[in-house]
């Protein structure tokens, strides 16, 4: 590690080496960088998706809609699913976005009882917009690496998250 490249995370680590050399830091030195990733790169997405009248949370809506294919139908509990949000927090979510008119709820026609949640052209509109900002966002975010060590790096983090998901179960 260079002089140059060291962070807030490495000083945390000096500090622990200080106070407690007996620990190994090595999971904090890889899980505090990608919290402090993650925080950052939530603040600026919330930034890239702001100029089109949505939230994170709700690009993530209109993004599951999208990715869907046409007809751009889901219904709530698939996006519930999908999301790994609770039908309350989706449902609040849902009528912001159909407030705003990016979607529509509609009853199921295969199900009376069911509801479907379909992108609207305007949706359609907002989310194609906002998604190519938030890559130019990432993109750029990514830039300090060339194409193999974003590769890497996306195959390591793959790995990773493979492996917290597995000791989850």
């Amino acid at each position: 590690m260079s002089a140059e490249r060291k962070d807030a995370v490495d000083a945390i680590i000096e500090q622990w080496a200080r106070a407690r050399p007996d620990l190994d830091t090595r999971a904090m030195e890889v899980f505090g960088r990608i919290y402090r990733l993650s925080r950052t790169m939530g603040d600026r997405m919330e930034k890239a998706y702001a100029p089109y009248g949505i939230s994170r949370g709700e690009f993530d809506v209109l993004a599951t809609l999208r990715r869907s294919g046409e007809p751009y139908t889901l219904s709530p509990r698939q996006l519930s699913a999908t999301l790994m949000l609770t039908t309350g927090g989706m449902t609040g979510r849902l009528d912001k976005l159909e407030r705003a008119g990016l979607l529509r709820r509609s009853p199921d026609p295969h199900d009376r009882r069911a509801l479907q949640v379909t992108l609207t052209d305007k949706g359609l509109e907002v989310i194609d917009q906002a998604v190519g900002a938030g890559l130019a966002v990432q993109t750029a975010a990514l830039s300090p690496m060339d194409d193999e060590q974003a590769g890497q790096l996306a195959d390591l983090l793959r790995e990773l998250l493979a492996g917290t998901q597995e000791t989850e179960h």
